[in-house]
């Protein structure tokens, strides 16, 4: 999932699922992160991929690698 944070920068939610320690049942875990698309080439809801890099502002350490899936739009 994507979504656009402002002129070159999109915000990804990385989805993970774990199992809880007590009740033993897959839970669902998000976490957003910050990517940098120089070219302005993602829109909302592409499914992406990112790869690491040198950080480019406080929170924006990603760069958009290439667009895996377009999305419904």
């Amino acid at each position: 999932m994507i979504k656009i944070a402002g002129e070159k920068t999109a915000t990804i939610v990385v989805e993970r699922k774990v199992i809880h320690p007590r009740y033993h049942k897959t839970v669902k875990r998000f976490k957003k992160y910050l990517i940098h698309d120089e070219k302005a080439t993602a829109k909302v809801g592409d499914t992406i991929s990112a790869i690491e890099c040198r950080p480019l502002s406080k929170r924006k350490t990603f760069r958009l690698l290439e667009i895996v899936k377009q999305g419904e739009e």
